[in-house]
């Protein structure tokens, strides 16, 4: 039904100054391009999410969320409602947030409302946002600290003696049972 065909097509001829190009040795191979930045993933007003979000993206939320969520920074706007916990680097919250609140760093708007512990590093509140929670800051591990080595090597202790062994029960010490009669 189908039949393949074999190209037969003759191969371009380089024009003179393809030619050149073709001769001339690579200078350097090209450096990579930057990195460029990820786009914020953006969730609009009218938007209802039942479930998590999880990712290491910046996310902008105008929407109500109903799960929790875990993303490299987040910003909640005006209009958004979020119900669940919520974990970043960095959050700018300007609307509503039910649940805990996780970040290096939080910002709370004039707009903001808060229902939950926040734990924080930083934490910068505006004139006008509602907070009703606990703040706890983290708590970065102290540094081991090593043990100190005792100055001299201490004496050897020998153990104290042992009680001598006593010598087998007598008949007259013999239980009644293991007398015979």
């Amino acid at each position: 039904m189908f039949a393949k065909k074999k190209d037969t097509a003759a191969p371009l001829a380089l024009t003179p100054l393809d030619q050149g190009r073709a001769a001339a040795p690579q200078a350097q191979p090209a450096a990579p391009a930057p990195a460029r930045p990820k786009p914020a993933s953006m969730f609009s007003q009218g938007l209802t999410v039942r479930g998590d979000i999880v990712g290491d993206v910046e996310v902008h939320l105008d929407c109500v969320v109903l799960g929790d969520i875990k993303v490299g920074k987040l910003i909640v706007g005006p209009n958004a409602r979020v119900e669940g916990s919520v974990i970043a680097q960095a959050i700018e919250i300007h609307g509503l947030v039910i649940g805990a609140v996780t970040a290096q760093a939080v910002r709370l708007y004039g707009t903001a409302r808060v229902d939950g512990d926040i734990t924080h590093e930083q934490l910068a509140m505006e004139t006008g946002a509602e907070f009703q929670g606990r703040s706890l800051k983290f708590r970065r591990p102290a540094p081991a600290q090593p043990q100190p080595q005792p100055a001299q090597p201490q004496a050897h202790v020998q153990p104290a003696p042992q009680p001598a062994p006593t010598a087998p029960p007598s008949a007259s010490q013999t239980p009644y049972s293991q007398v015979a009669h």
